[in-house]
């Protein structure tokens, strides 16, 4: 984003293009296997930034995206990555308590962190398999490690979602900045069915805001019509690495979109995460009608 200071003021545009590069593409035959690849890579992005400055800051997200993600970051994969040095984050989510199934931050607790085990209200608990489920019980990431948007508490407390968003951007604060604005390591993302992404929809006003998080009313385009806290788009600017994870038939013609059509994120927000640094993993369904040039940009998989 190009900024400008005036005074105090710092202000920026949204840019006609999101990067002058182009993703990664990787293209897998199923489902299965692009949560496979998905879980393997962000592994992998989990591993080096601890390597490289102690700590890794991830941001996930919620839909139908993670879970199988998860399944195998918790199973095939739990041992693979020094998770209590990783940090949670969470890109978005509905305006609903944490154990609400409409809510991002459940199927994490579920699939990843398995909140319920580690309690030891089923199975082992910590020390061992969940015998209940037949599920480990979750990595290893400290609770203080885990920053969900607090939702749950600003529904107790009836404050609202423009506080719980508010209150999210001081946590924030933690983070490493560029251009103004805080640095996750990695960013694992979905695309919504007209290309939305994070929260922010198609003429969001998120793309103008200066708001590292902000509340967003209730879609009523698409479901579940429930208001939404979200980071501001211009994280994913300046992020390190962002893992785009699209699958099935029904997101062929808005992925076409994505990277056919002429740059502009705010008729396509998901457009801001092709950019360099970012890889798209699609499996054959989501891509099939991919434009050509696209398809041959894809890396071995």
């Amino acid at each position: 984003m190009d900024d400008e200071t005036v005074g105090n003021v710092r202000t920026y545009s949204v840019p006609t293009a999101p990067d002058t590069g182009e993703p990664e593409i990787v293209i897998q035959q199923d489902a299965e296997s692009v949560s496979r690849e998905a879980a393997e890579r962000i592994a992998e992005a989990l591993r080096s930034s601890v390597e490289t400055r102690g700590r890794v800051d991830w941001a996930t997200t919620g839909g139908s995206t993670p879970l199988a993600i998860y399944q195998n970051l918790a199973g095939p994969l739990r041992t693979d990555v020094p998770w209590t040095s990783v940090h949670l984050w969470w890109g978005d989510d509905r305006y609903v308590p944490r154990d609400n199934p409409l809510s991002n931050v459940l199927i994490a607790d579920e699939g990843l962190l398995a909140v319920s085990a580690r309690g030891g209200l089923s199975g082992w608990g910590e020390s061992g398999i969940d015998v209940d489920v037949g599920h480990d019980p979750g990595v290893d990431i400290p609770p203080e490690n885990v920053h969900p948007f607090p939702c749950t508490i600003a529904i107790g407390e009836s404050r609202g979602p423009e506080w719980c968003a508010a209150t999210y951007v001081a946590e924030l604060g933690q983070l490493p900045t560029a251009d103004g604005w805080p640095v996750f390591d990695l960013v694992l993302l979905g695309v919504g069915p007209e290309g939305h992404v994070l929260s922010v929809f198609p003429d969001s006003e998120a793309l103008t805001s200066e708001k590292w998080a902000m509340a967003i009313p209730a879609p009523t385009h698409v479901e579940p019509h429930v208001s939404r806290v979200t980071v501001n788009p211009a994280l994913l600017g300046v992020a390190r690495s962002i893992i785009v994870v699209v699958t099935g038939s029904a997101k062929a013609g808005i992925v076409a979109r994505i990277f056919s059509e002429e740059p502009d994120p705010r008729r396509l927000p998901a457009q801001l995460a092709r950019r360099t640094g970012a890889t798209w993993l699609f499996d054959e369904e989501a891509a099939s009608q991919l434009p050509l040039g696209v398809v041959g940009m894809q890396a071995k998989s």
